[in-house]
Protein backbone atom coordinates (compact mmCIF):
# COMPACT_ATOMS: atom_id res chain seq x y z
CA UNK A 1 0.00 0.00 0.00
CA UNK A 2 0.73 3.31 -0.31
CA UNK A 3 3.06 5.06 2.36
CA UNK A 4 2.29 8.32 4.26
CA UNK A 5 5.15 10.38 4.96
CA UNK A 6 6.24 13.61 5.70
CA UNK A 7 8.21 14.07 2.39
CA UNK A 8 6.60 12.07 -0.02
CA UNK A 9 7.88 10.72 -3.41
CA UNK A 10 5.54 11.41 -5.92
CA UNK A 11 2.48 14.16 -6.54
CA UNK A 12 -0.39 12.73 -8.31
CA UNK A 13 -3.48 15.25 -9.53
CA UNK A 14 -6.58 14.00 -11.06
CA UNK A 15 -8.90 16.82 -12.03
CA UNK A 16 -12.74 15.46 -11.96
CA UNK A 17 -16.27 17.08 -12.90
CA UNK A 18 -19.27 14.73 -12.49
CA UNK A 19 -17.14 11.63 -12.33
CA UNK A 20 -18.97 10.08 -9.39
CA UNK A 21 -19.61 6.25 -11.20
CA UNK A 22 -15.56 6.53 -11.72
CA UNK A 23 -12.94 8.37 -8.96
CA UNK A 24 -13.42 5.91 -6.52
CA UNK A 25 -11.62 3.37 -9.04
CA UNK A 26 -9.49 6.16 -10.10
CA UNK A 27 -8.29 6.72 -6.46
CA UNK A 28 -7.84 3.40 -5.35
CA UNK A 29 -5.68 2.60 -8.34
CA UNK A 30 -3.35 5.93 -6.87
CA UNK A 31 -3.50 4.35 -3.19
CA UNK A 32 -2.68 1.13 -4.03
CA UNK A 33 0.48 1.27 -5.36
CA UNK A 34 3.09 -0.05 -3.44
CA UNK A 35 6.97 0.76 -3.01
CA UNK A 36 6.54 4.38 -2.89
CA UNK A 37 5.41 7.96 -1.16
CA UNK A 38 2.19 10.13 -2.70
CA UNK A 39 0.45 13.23 -1.61
CA UNK A 40 -2.55 12.94 -3.72
CA UNK A 41 -4.49 16.23 -5.13
CA UNK A 42 -8.13 16.11 -6.31
CA UNK A 43 -9.26 19.55 -8.57
CA UNK A 44 -13.11 19.18 -8.44
CA UNK A 45 -14.96 21.77 -10.57
CA UNK A 46 -18.00 21.52 -8.18
CA UNK A 47 -19.67 18.31 -9.08
CA UNK A 48 -23.26 17.63 -8.04
CA UNK A 49 -23.18 14.08 -8.67
CA UNK A 50 -22.35 12.55 -5.52
CA UNK A 51 -18.17 12.99 -6.02
CA UNK A 52 -17.40 15.41 -3.18
CA UNK A 53 -19.35 12.52 -0.57
CA UNK A 54 -16.80 10.47 -1.88
CA UNK A 55 -14.06 12.44 -1.60
CA UNK A 56 -14.87 13.13 1.82
CA UNK A 57 -14.76 9.40 2.73
CA UNK A 58 -11.09 9.68 1.72
CA UNK A 59 -10.31 12.99 3.50
CA UNK A 60 -7.40 11.62 5.73
CA UNK A 61 -5.80 10.04 2.53
CA UNK A 62 -5.62 12.73 -0.14
CA UNK A 63 -6.32 16.46 -0.22
CA UNK A 64 -8.96 18.31 -2.47
CA UNK A 65 -11.26 20.65 -3.41
CA UNK A 66 -14.83 21.09 -5.23
CA UNK A 67 -14.89 24.51 -6.79
CA UNK A 68 -16.05 25.75 -10.25
CA UNK A 69 -13.07 25.77 -12.14
CA UNK A 70 -12.25 27.45 -15.91
CA UNK A 71 -11.72 23.73 -17.65
CA UNK A 72 -9.59 20.54 -17.33
CA UNK A 73 -6.52 22.47 -18.23
CA UNK A 74 -6.76 25.00 -15.08
CA UNK A 75 -7.65 22.15 -12.75
CA UNK A 76 -4.73 20.28 -13.61
CA UNK A 77 -2.23 23.22 -13.65
CA UNK A 78 -3.67 23.94 -10.08
CA UNK A 79 -2.37 20.40 -9.13
CA UNK A 80 1.19 20.70 -10.66
CA UNK A 81 1.33 24.21 -8.51
CA UNK A 82 0.18 23.14 -5.21
CA UNK A 83 3.36 19.52 -6.07
CA UNK A 84 5.73 19.57 -3.91
CA UNK A 85 7.35 16.48 -4.81
CA UNK A 86 9.81 15.26 -7.36
CA UNK A 87 8.28 12.99 -9.03
CA UNK A 88 4.60 14.04 -10.59
CA UNK A 89 1.38 12.62 -12.04
CA UNK A 90 -1.62 13.50 -13.99
CA UNK A 91 -4.36 10.98 -13.39
CA UNK A 92 -7.62 12.01 -14.88
CA UNK A 93 -11.27 10.42 -12.95
CA UNK A 94 -11.88 8.06 -15.39
CA UNK A 95 -8.97 6.72 -15.25
CA UNK A 96 -6.65 4.06 -13.48
CA UNK A 97 -2.86 3.55 -12.76
CA UNK A 98 -1.97 -0.44 -13.47
CA UNK A 99 -0.49 -1.95 -10.33
CA UNK A 100 3.43 -1.27 -9.67
CA UNK A 101 3.40 1.69 -12.26
CA UNK A 102 4.51 4.41 -9.72
CA UNK A 103 7.58 2.19 -8.24
CA UNK A 104 8.27 1.11 -12.23
CA UNK A 105 8.53 5.10 -13.03
CA UNK A 106 10.61 6.25 -9.70
CA UNK A 107 13.45 3.65 -10.78
CA UNK A 108 13.30 4.91 -14.38
CA UNK A 109 13.74 8.71 -13.31
CA UNK A 110 16.00 7.97 -10.54
CA UNK A 111 18.44 5.96 -13.15
CA UNK A 112 17.70 8.68 -15.68
CA UNK A 113 18.47 12.35 -14.10
CA UNK A 114 18.49 13.28 -17.06
CA UNK A 115 15.02 12.83 -18.67
CA UNK A 116 12.07 15.75 -17.57
CA UNK A 117 8.82 13.41 -18.73
CA UNK A 118 8.19 9.87 -19.02
CA UNK A 119 5.77 8.01 -20.66
CA UNK A 120 4.67 4.48 -20.78
CA UNK A 121 2.50 1.71 -22.43
CA UNK A 122 -1.92 1.69 -21.70
CA UNK A 123 -4.62 -0.01 -22.00
CA UNK A 124 -8.03 1.03 -23.36
CA UNK A 125 -10.67 -0.33 -20.77
CA UNK A 126 -14.32 0.12 -21.08
CA UNK A 127 -16.66 1.81 -18.41
CA UNK A 128 -16.82 -1.77 -16.78
CA UNK A 129 -12.87 -1.84 -16.29
CA UNK A 130 -12.60 -4.90 -18.93
CA UNK A 131 -10.02 -4.80 -21.89
CA UNK A 132 -10.38 -3.40 -24.98
CA UNK A 133 -6.93 -3.61 -26.18
CA UNK A 134 -3.22 -1.97 -25.93
CA UNK A 135 -2.94 2.05 -26.93
CA UNK A 136 -1.13 2.06 -29.80
CA UNK A 137 2.05 3.46 -28.02
CA UNK A 138 5.22 4.03 -30.15
CA UNK A 139 8.73 4.86 -29.36
CA UNK A 140 9.86 8.71 -29.30
CA UNK A 141 9.96 10.45 -32.41
CA UNK A 142 8.82 14.17 -32.54
CA UNK A 143 8.09 14.12 -36.77
CA UNK A 144 5.78 11.15 -36.03
CA UNK A 145 4.63 12.99 -32.77
CA UNK A 146 3.52 15.89 -35.09
CA UNK A 147 1.48 13.24 -37.15
CA UNK A 148 -0.40 11.16 -34.70
CA UNK A 149 -0.37 11.46 -31.11
CA UNK A 150 0.91 8.36 -29.53
CA UNK A 151 1.43 8.92 -25.52
CA UNK A 152 -1.40 8.26 -23.47
CA UNK A 153 -1.46 10.88 -21.28
CA UNK A 154 -2.31 9.30 -18.03
CA UNK A 155 0.59 7.04 -18.54
CA UNK A 156 3.23 10.32 -18.90
CA UNK A 157 4.97 11.04 -15.59
CA UNK A 158 6.94 14.58 -14.92
CA UNK A 159 9.95 15.90 -12.44
CA UNK A 160 8.80 19.15 -11.22
CA UNK A 161 11.47 20.87 -13.26
CA UNK A 162 9.84 20.09 -16.26
CA UNK A 163 7.34 23.04 -15.56
CA UNK A 164 9.64 25.34 -15.09
CA UNK A 165 11.30 24.73 -18.21
CA UNK A 166 8.65 23.70 -20.85
CA UNK A 167 5.45 26.00 -18.69
CA UNK A 168 1.91 25.06 -17.67
CA UNK A 169 -0.79 23.31 -19.30
CA UNK A 170 -2.36 25.58 -21.83
CA UNK A 171 -5.66 26.58 -20.45
CA UNK A 172 -7.34 28.01 -23.84
CA UNK A 173 -7.09 25.07 -25.07
CA UNK A 174 -9.93 22.59 -24.00
CA UNK A 175 -9.65 18.92 -25.69
CA UNK A 176 -6.08 18.80 -27.26
CA UNK A 177 -4.05 20.47 -23.97
CA UNK A 178 -2.17 16.86 -23.38
CA UNK A 179 -0.83 16.37 -26.97
CA UNK A 180 0.04 20.38 -27.03
CA UNK A 181 1.98 20.20 -24.47
CA UNK A 182 3.91 16.69 -25.54
CA UNK A 183 4.41 18.90 -28.88
CA UNK A 184 5.99 21.92 -26.76
CA UNK A 185 8.09 19.61 -24.52
CA UNK A 186 9.35 16.97 -27.26
CA UNK A 187 10.51 20.06 -29.35
CA UNK A 188 12.95 21.17 -26.97
CA UNK A 189 14.10 17.50 -25.70
CA UNK A 190 12.85 13.81 -26.05
CA UNK A 191 10.76 12.95 -24.04
CA UNK A 192 11.59 9.20 -22.58
CA UNK A 193 9.74 5.64 -23.17
CA UNK A 194 9.33 3.68 -20.61
CA UNK A 195 7.80 -0.25 -22.15
CA UNK A 196 5.93 -0.82 -19.51
CA UNK A 197 2.26 -0.72 -18.84
CA UNK A 198 1.63 2.54 -16.11
CA UNK A 199 -2.03 2.98 -16.79
CA UNK A 200 -5.51 2.29 -18.06
CA UNK A 201 -7.31 4.67 -20.48
CA UNK A 202 -10.77 4.27 -20.12
CA UNK A 203 -13.33 4.73 -22.87
CA UNK A 204 -17.13 5.19 -22.67
CA UNK A 205 -19.52 7.38 -24.57
CA UNK A 206 -19.23 10.15 -22.28
CA UNK A 207 -15.38 11.25 -22.96
CA UNK A 208 -14.63 14.18 -24.28
CA UNK A 209 -12.49 13.04 -27.09
CA UNK A 210 -15.41 10.70 -28.03
CA UNK A 211 -18.80 12.97 -27.50
CA UNK A 212 -17.13 15.76 -29.37
CA UNK A 213 -14.96 14.31 -32.01
CA UNK A 214 -15.17 17.08 -34.58
CA UNK A 215 -14.52 19.81 -31.79
CA UNK A 216 -11.55 17.74 -31.03
CA UNK A 217 -10.19 17.60 -34.35
CA UNK A 218 -10.82 20.87 -35.29
CA UNK A 219 -9.09 22.02 -31.97
CA UNK A 220 -6.05 20.16 -32.86
CA UNK A 221 -5.78 21.79 -36.52
CA UNK A 222 -5.90 25.13 -34.60
CA UNK A 223 -3.47 24.57 -31.97
CA UNK A 224 -0.90 22.55 -35.20
CA UNK A 225 -1.51 25.95 -37.73
CA UNK A 226 -0.52 28.11 -34.79
CA UNK A 227 2.38 25.83 -33.52
CA UNK A 228 3.74 24.79 -36.44
CA UNK A 229 2.36 26.76 -39.36
CA UNK A 230 0.83 24.31 -41.46
CA UNK A 231 -1.09 21.15 -40.61
CA UNK A 232 0.12 17.67 -41.83
CA UNK A 233 -2.02 16.27 -43.61
CA UNK A 234 -2.86 12.86 -41.56
CA UNK A 235 -4.16 15.34 -39.34
CA UNK A 236 -6.71 17.13 -42.19
CA UNK A 237 -7.86 13.65 -43.41
CA UNK A 238 -8.48 12.64 -40.26
CA UNK A 239 -10.64 15.59 -39.99
CA UNK A 240 -12.38 14.82 -42.77
CA UNK A 241 -13.32 11.58 -42.24
CA UNK A 242 -14.67 12.44 -38.63
CA UNK A 243 -16.60 15.33 -39.96
CA UNK A 244 -18.15 13.18 -42.47
CA UNK A 245 -18.87 10.30 -39.76
CA UNK A 246 -20.68 12.60 -37.56
CA UNK A 247 -22.52 13.59 -41.11
CA UNK A 248 -23.70 10.36 -41.24
CA UNK A 249 -21.66 10.12 -44.97
CA UNK A 250 -19.70 6.68 -44.38
CA UNK A 251 -17.97 4.56 -47.30
CA UNK A 252 -19.34 1.30 -48.15
CA UNK A 253 -17.71 -1.88 -47.03
CA UNK A 254 -15.82 -2.04 -49.66
CA UNK A 255 -15.19 1.61 -50.03
CA UNK A 256 -16.47 2.37 -53.51
CA UNK A 257 -19.61 4.45 -52.50
CA UNK A 258 -19.22 6.93 -55.00
CA UNK A 259 -21.28 9.91 -52.97
CA UNK A 260 -18.74 8.75 -50.08
CA UNK A 261 -15.89 9.73 -52.09
CA UNK A 262 -16.71 12.82 -54.00
CA UNK A 263 -17.24 14.10 -50.59
CA UNK A 264 -14.58 13.10 -49.12
CA UNK A 265 -12.58 14.74 -52.08
CA UNK A 266 -14.47 18.10 -51.48
CA UNK A 267 -13.88 18.50 -48.06
CA UNK A 268 -10.08 16.96 -48.36
CA UNK A 269 -9.69 20.00 -50.90
CA UNK A 270 -11.87 22.51 -48.68
CA UNK A 271 -9.73 21.40 -45.73
CA UNK A 272 -5.98 21.68 -47.39
CA UNK A 273 -7.24 25.66 -48.64
CA UNK A 274 -8.90 26.34 -45.45
CA UNK A 275 -6.22 25.73 -42.67
CA UNK A 276 -2.64 25.61 -44.99
CA UNK A 277 -3.81 27.63 -47.66
CA UNK A 278 -2.78 25.18 -50.75
CA UNK A 279 -2.68 21.19 -51.85
CA UNK A 280 0.21 20.10 -51.91
CA UNK A 281 1.26 18.37 -55.29
CA UNK A 282 0.46 14.56 -53.72
CA UNK A 283 -2.72 15.49 -51.86
CA UNK A 284 -4.19 17.32 -55.10
CA UNK A 285 -3.63 13.84 -57.30
CA UNK A 286 -5.62 12.35 -54.32
CA UNK A 287 -8.44 14.53 -54.67
CA UNK A 288 -8.38 14.00 -58.64
CA UNK A 289 -8.22 10.51 -58.05
CA UNK A 290 -11.78 10.68 -56.11
CA UNK A 291 -13.63 12.58 -58.30
CA UNK A 292 -12.88 10.46 -61.40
Amino acid sequence: MVEWTSRPEFSIVTPSFNQARFIRDAITSVLSQEGVTVEYFVFDGASTDGTVDILHEYSDRLRWVSEPDRGQAHAVNKGFRSASCEYIGWLNSDDLYAPGALRAVSDFLSANPDVDIVYGLADHVDIQGGLLGPYPVEDWNYERLQEICFICQPAVFFRKRAFERYGLLDESLHYCMDYEYWLRCGRLRPLAHLPQKLALSRLHADTKTLRQRVQVHREILRMMKGKFGAIPPRWIHSYVHVKLEAADIRRDALGLDGRFRRRLALESAWAFFRYNHFIPRSELRRVLGRLR
